[in-house]
């Protein structure tokens, strides 16, 4: 049997899909990924046989810098990073215009490049990345059957009257004014209706006389894997979605570094993760006053410095470990305290290993999520244009006491989420 997966170039999305397939290649099925240059490596890691396929622009093989992008996608970064610094509703705003041109890149030949991989290595089960569009439009123009694995937040794939890139959700700390939601809420409105005819259009033309979409953003493959703790999701949005499987999370196994077992070894004061992520850690100025706010408590830090020059820091003590990137996993399952952009994977890998969470999001489903983490009191959210190195503290000293009934309810769904990792609801849900 082989297993086809599709993914964007990009390693936040690569590690979680990958690390799925892993049931199959334990099981000694064949694993094909389809990707791009920057991450193929990566997929070669696990095992797998690779398949080149572009579906976008931009790559990023871990961490992203503007100038090793392709002209036209460094000055979109470039854009995108400023309006993080300007708030909330201009980055998810920045982000929507953008949406008119990169989610559907090139349709009809990515279509085609994938109708011609599936030709070619003749899958018998497919696993696509919900937000690679193209790929996903043409499985379903050629009837191919296929799951789909929303990687982020589940308000990923909308549902009802929700529109694609407007929060369902906001933490407390973060909450945009009325006339700028509304504002943001027209703009999305316009992008989903011009995205869906963009992709009916090309619907239309790999499969004359198909149904058209309604709201392409609401599109699901076959079967849906949402990659995220059922435990955190609201219920009633739950019973909206499609028939689906919560997989909790998507967690890797990684190599031995030798310097952050070293550094894990050398002490038994409590470990601080402190990572933004592969886009974000530009954010230098708010890395910084983490730094700042972590110098005055007594911890360990490692810091995944990502793009940040380490220098932008601050004094660095001795006793922390500061590098451009680390071994994530490996550190959460020694960390007491994991600061973080909240992404997803972030999220889910803390959440599996038992670390709450002090929370500063950004972007896309960023605040939706971490809604959800501070709504189950797993964690703390600040707004990172605003929180005070002080504010941070202080947070983070709560959180490392984190104790009574939160705590309990860290603990029960780390067992959960370890009990029966992603991987295997991934395969029982398809193969089983």
């Amino acid at each position: 049997m082989t297993l086809l997966v599709i993914s964007p170039d990009y390693a936040s999305h690569l590690f979680p899909l990958a690390t799925l397939a892993t049931a199959w290649r334990d099981v000694g099925e064949r694993v094909v990924v389809a990707t791009g240059p920057a991450t193929a490596g990566l997929a070669r890691g696990f095992g797998y046989d690779v398949e080149p396929l572009r579906l976008g622009r931009g790559s990023n093989p871990g961490v992203i810098r503007a100038e090793e992008q392709p002209p036209g996608e460094d000055d979109a970064l470039r854009g995108f990073f400023e309006a993080t610094r300007r708030g909330a509703v201009e980055t998810l705003a920045f982000q929507a215009r953008a949406r008119r041109n990169d989610l559907l890149w090139h349709p009809l030949g990515v279509a085609r490049d994938v109708q011609a991989l599936v030709e070619r290595v003749r899958p018998d089960q497919v696993i696509v990345d919900h937000l690679a569009f193209g790929a996903r439009l043409a499985l379903v123009g050629a009837g191919i059957r296929h799951a789909d694995v929303v990687l982020g937040h589940p308000s990923a794939l909308t549902v009802e009257d929700e529109v694609y890139g407007h929060p369902p959700a906001w933490p407390g700390r973060i909450r945009p004014a009325p006339a700028e939601l509304e504002a943001l809420h027209r703009l999305c409105s316009e992008v989903r209706d011009e995205f869906t005819a963009q992709w009916n259009d090309a619907l239309q033309q790999l499969a004359p006389g198909a149904p058209p979409s309604r709201d392409a953003f609401a599109e699901t493959g076959d079967e849906l894997l949402l990659n995220y703790p059922r435990e955190l999701h609201d219920d009633d949005r739950s019973r909206s979605l499609p028939a689906h499987t919560f997989l909790g999370s998507a967690v890797r196994d990684e190599a031995e570094d030798a310097e952050v077992a070293a550094w894990l070894e050398g002490s038994d004061r409590p470990v601080v993760y402190v990572s933004l992520g592969s886009f974000l850690s530009v954010r230098s100025d708010v890395l910084a006053r983490v730094a700042e706010a972590l110098r005055g408590l007594d911890v360990r830090v490692a810091l995944a410095a990502g793009s940040t020059d380490p220098a932008a820091l601050g004094p660095v003590p001795d006793s922390w470990l500061v590098r451009g990137s680390l071994p994530q996993v490996t550190l959460l399952e020694r960390a007491a305290l994991a600061v973080s952009h909240g992404g997803n994977n972030s999220v889910t890998e803390a959440l599996t290993a038992g670390v709450p969470l002090l929370l500063l999001p950004m972007s896309t489903d960023q605040f939706a999520g971490a809604a959800a983490v501070e709504g189950t009191g797993l964690g703390t959210v600040l707004d990172p244009n605003a929180a005070s190195p002080a504010e941070i503290g202080e947070h983070a000293a709560e959180l490392l006491e984190l104790s009574g009934e939160n705590r309990r309810r860290l603990e029960t769904l780390s067992g959960r989420l370890t009990g029966r990792p992603g991987p295997a609801r991934a395969f029982e849900a398809l193969a089983g």
